[in-house]
């Protein structure tokens, strides 16, 4: 769906200023490439964040806190 969607706006700035568009289709490519340290930079960034948020959690849960299912009651 995204990608439709990328495809139909794509379309219509074609239509309404072509060399906008075409260089978009040109520089796209190179965006890509230079966001892609960035994206391997915050796969284990965001895989620390999980941890530290397990480890600083993992108390209450021992001793029985966290969320509980819809209409359990203690």
């Amino acid at each position: 769906m995204k990608t439709l969607l990328g495809l139909l706006l794509w379309c219509v700035l074609l239509v309404l200023c072509w060399p906008l568009a075409l260089l978009a289709l040109v520089l796209w490519p190179l965006v890509w490439l230079l966001s892609l340290p960035f994206r391997l930079v915050g796969i284990p960034f965001g895989a620390l964040f999980a941890v530290l948020g397990a480890v600083l959690m993992l108390p209450a849960r021992l001793l029985g806190g966290g969320p509980r299912p819809a209409g359990a009651t203690r």
